[in-house]
């Protein structure tokens, strides 16, 4: 499978979890539908049209993440004002990542023309270090800085013990054999979003990551990059 990694960081991010609307909560970590619109704004896609190009994209791209910066998380309070009366007000709190940074790894698992042609052209527009709108972290006041790392095959996927320093599947097996301590963390992530912007609940899954660029032991499907990287992709 055609292939490419890239690094994203920011000052702050936040990618809501939707649960938490009054006083929204952030994913530990930028997620897949997150990216696809990232990958929208590079390619200057009008909402519109990404109506229509999240269903597609959700299906034909996979994705892996590697935290590569420690998670930290600040919360930011703010006050809502009513339009029409302006002395009735409600404290609201915001969690933002502070100083995110990942590897990403994206994948082409289906070759339909137009995701193959939005893929070409997002990895020719990383090499040049150029976009159309600026990319964010879930929220436009947080941008975001894309760093080009290569571009190759994925191969077919396999299914054994491997280390990896990605998020894996929480039902990989976990062995943890080495002496050194590390933050393991566990999310719940969105991995679809249909054409009316929503991700369907029966589209999360489950997840296990490794802080801080640490290495972790499973038992599972995976595939391996050209440069030797084993990881899961979602």
């Amino acid at each position: 499978m055609k292939g490419l990694q890239l690094e994203i960081e920011g000052n702050y991010a936040h990618f809501r979890k939707p649960e938490t609307n009054n006083n929204p909560l952030s994913h530990d970590f930028i997620t897949k539908t997150a990216l696809i619109g990232l990958i929208g704004a590079v390619l200057g896609k009008e909402r519109e049209e990404m109506c229509s190009l999240f269903p597609q994209l959700s299906e034909d791209l996979l994705y892996g993440v590697q935290i590569i910066n420690p998670v930290k998380k600040e919360s930011f309070g703010f006050t809502m004002h009513k339009a029409k009366v302006m002395s009735e007000m409600a404290p609201k709190y915001l969690e933002l990542l502070k100083f995110p940074k990942f590897k990403i790894a994206v994948s082409l698992c289906n070759k339909r023309n137009i995701t193959q042609n939005l893929f070409d052209d997002f990895t020719k527009s990383l090499k040049n270090n150029e976009s159309k709108y600026t990319p964010v972290l879930g929220l436009h006041n947080c941008p975001a800085k894309l760093t080009f790392l290569s571009e190759g095959e994925f191969s077919d996927e396999k299914n054994d013990y491997f280390e990896t320093k990605y998020a894996v599947s929480a039902k990989h097996i976990l062995n943890i054999y080495k002496t050194e301590q590390f933050r393991i963390g566990f999310e719940r992530i969105p991995t679809f979003q249909n054409d009316n912007f929503w991700n369907p609940s029966d589209k999360y899954v489950d997840v296990i990551y490794p802080s801080e660029n640490n290495e972790i032991t499973v038992k599972g499907i995976y595939y391996e990059y050209f440069n030797g990287d084993k990881l899961w992709l979602i």
